[in-house]
């Protein structure tokens, strides 16, 4: 009966032990989302990978749309404005945030970008991080006016 026990307590322990060890190669990053990561953006005004999970359609009752983006390092919108304004939060990662005429600003989590209506901006991953940010963009007045890529220089000039 003790090798019973013997034998049990062994299996026991070893069962512990293997559910405590962490997964060879397993990334934090995607176990630590917020939201889920969505579907990869294969349109032409995002530049580099980029990803959008929706998390709230636009409708006659409430017409801002809601999405979570996630940004790989170097990864960017194109220059853009929202007729109803648009506002950005900071969730992961580091990002830029840029209105034309303005310096580039650096953002980090836990920081907030509110976009004016109908200024021309673009934001998206920093060049060495990836970043991800909850886009809350008003419909109420027409949809984003997509007006050109973000030049390499334009990315990269501090």
């Amino acid at each position: 009966m003790n090798k019973s026990y013997s034998i049990l307590g062994m299996l026991t322990l070893a069962v512990l032990i293997a559910s405590c060890g962490t997964k060879p190669n397993a990334s934090n990053a995607e176990t630590d989302l917020v939201f889920a990561k969505g579907e990869k953006i294969t349109n032409t005004n995002f530049t580099g990978d980029v990803w959008l999970k929706t998390l709230v359609e636009g409708d006659s009752v409430n017409q801002n749309s809601v999405g979570s983006v996630t940004f790989k390092a170097g990864a960017r919108t194109k220059w853009h404005s929202h007729p109803a304004g648009q506002i950005i939060l900071a969730i992961s990662g580091e990002g830029y945030y840029q209105e034309e005429g303005s310096t580039k600003k650096i953002l980090k989590k836990g920081d907030v970008v509110k976009c004016p209506s109908n200024i021309a901006h673009w934001h998206g991953a920093s060049a060495t991080e990836d970043f991800i940010q909850v886009a809350i963009t008003g419909r109420e007045k027409g949809p984003t006016e997509w007006i050109k890529d973000v030049s390499d220089e334009e990315y990269l000039k501090n």
